[in-house]
């Protein structure tokens, strides 16, 4: 009989996808027939002549799945389903989804089941991961991802509400000078409480990372140079409102950074492109004079125009690196591999009665 696992988050952009694959993908190579499903999509896509969920879809592809979209996700929440939902009229959809987890179920070994949003994300339409947890007789792994703090509140809450069936929590880019913090005081505070810590995933630059073209596309920019260089890498940013001399300090100490600067500031504009910085953002909806465009140009630094002022575009720029969707192969087999050595399967694997 196939067990099922449901992965739920503290927050959005936790890392449930992440930490869904690396279990279904370390569960394949001992040898599991997985499953997947993601009973509430968010985010419509066609795929192959049907809607599907963007993230689920991402997801099967990763596990070398190919399951019918239908089942994967029974349930989008379309804005036409919420306005239902609001006034009342909405169906429940909790049967619906049952029935597509059973014919997924079949002949699987385990069933991976990704929630959208946090926990208690689709409680107006009362198919919250609490409930599903309980109804569909699942156990369950819940992620935090750190930001500036854990969320302690929302995991003992969690355990709370889901009792037994949460098997524990997963503490997600926990920079290295928070681990001591982490071992001494969290952990033995949460397991004080009934909250197991089955992993602690480190911060890792480049799951955090964003390519300059999904930059661009997230600030509503446009590039106007070195576009085939668009797919580097830029793992956080530097606004280049200071001095040169000051500037120039700081960049070297963080050279993957993109910067962040007026369309009128030649002078940073040049120190950030003779330092290979991964991108360089003008503001003001200024473009850069002829040196700065052929400089970038030649030394393969791409650049980005956006309309807004410097203060909003390091505002939208801050939202983007936090809430980035991986969709990235690369990236998502990188985190991956950190779940497979920062999990505790054993644990994981006594808790599913595997």
């Amino acid at each position: 009989m196939s067990v099922g696992l449901y992965i739920g988050g503290t927050r959005a952009y936790a890392g449930k996808n992440t930490l869904t694959a690396g279990i279904g993908l370390q569960f394949q190579k001992e040898g599991l027939n997985v499953g997947y499903m993601k009973p509430l999509g968010v985010m419509p896509v066609e795929k192959d002549g049907r809607t599907a969920d963007e993230d689920a879809s991402f997801v099967q592809d990763v596990l070398g799945l190919e399951q019918p979209a239908h089942l994967v996700t029974p349930v989008l929440l379309t804005q036409d389903f919420k306005m239902s939902a609001f006034a009342g009229s909405a169906p429940d959809c909790l049967p619906r989804i049952i029935e597509a987890y059973r014919s997924l179920a079949q002949e699987r070994d385990l069933m991976l089941i990704c929630g959208s949003g946090h926990a208690l994300s689709g409680k107006y339409c009362d198919l919250d991961g609490i409930r599903l947890v309980r109804e569909m007789d699942l156990k369950a792994v819940i992620i935090d991802r750190l930001q500036h703090e854990i969320n302690y509140d929302e995991l003992l809450h969690v355990r709370e509400l889901m009792g037994e069936r949460m098997l524990g929590a997963v503490l997600n880019d926990v920079p290295a000078t928070f681990m001591n913090e982490i071992d001494n005081i969290v952990r033995p505070c949460l397991e004080r409480f009934g909250v197991r810590v089955l992993g602690v995933l480190p911060h890792d630059s480049l799951m955090s990372s964003i390519r300059a073209y999904e930059l661009a596309e997230g600030l509503g920019g446009r590039l106007a140079s070195a576009q085939h260089r668009a797919g580097r890498m830029v793992e956080n940013f530097l606004i280049g409102t200071m001095q040169v001399e000051n500037f120039m300090a700081h960049f070297i100490r963080n050279p993957n950074s993109a910067v962040i600067v007026g369309g009128d500031r030649a002078d940073v504009q040049l120190v950030a492109i003779e330092g290979g910085c991964p991108c360089l953002v003008l503001t003001g909806n200024l473009f850069p004079n002829d040196l700065i465009l052929s400089r970038a140009d030649a030394v393969n630094v791409p650049i980005v125009l956006v309309r807004q002022d410097t203060y909003t575009t390091a505002r939208k720029m801050e939202k983007l690196l936090t809430r980035h969707k991986l969709r990235d192969i690369g990236k998502i087999r990188r985190g991956a591999k950190i779940v497979a050595s920062e999990l505790d399967f054993e644990a994981l694997r006594t808790g599913l009665g595997l």
